[in-house]
């Protein structure tokens, strides 16, 4: 069976990165979308970020264009809007699909063992939320109305 660490992904500056790479790190991974609703929740995703990196947290942004056509922009726009508008400092990676034939395998991964509302898989819409604990379990999926500061505990329940 695969395991979490067994996938890779590339970053937003096109280097493949293991997922082995955060092997003993919490994570809260998001797909994230510039022109959304929930687009001012970068902002909170960053102060959980800065509030628990120290103890081995790791926000991991992936942006999505699935739902509404909300992240039209290339890596470089995407990149660069993440850096002026939020100064986000936790990695961020290449534009991917989360549902449908195209989907990043790491989401599948997420999906299958994270569970939506009624038992689905199919990630709804932007800054779906999965939080994986240091052995890489899927511990929590959150919905995209569900704030990041929200997450604060359970985050540290896992750390």
């Amino acid at each position: 069976m695969t395991s979490l660490y067994s996938l890779s992904v590339t970053d937003i500056n096109g280097n493949t990165v293991s997922m082995e790479t955060f092997k003993g790190k919490t994570l809260l991974i998001v797909n994230t979308a510039s022109k959304c609703g929930f687009t001012y929740q970068y902002e909170g995703l960053e102060k959980l970020y800065q509030q628990f990196k120290d103890k081995n947290f790791v926000v991991l942004g992936f942006p999505c264009n699935q739902f509404g056509a909300q992240e039209p922009g290339n890596e470089a726009e995407i990149k660069s809007f993440c850096d002026l508008t939020y100064r986000t400092q936790f990695p961020m990676f290449s534009k991917v699909d989360v549902n449908g034939e195209n989907a990043l395998p790491l989401f599948e991964y997420l999906k299958s063992h994270a569970k939506g509302i009624l038992g689905t898989e199919g990630i709804k819409w932007n800054f779906t939320k999965f939080l994986v604990s240091k052995t890489g379990d899927v511990v929590s999926r959150f919905a995209p109305q569900d704030k990041p500061e929200s997450l604060a505990s359970k985050i540290e329940e896992i750390l």
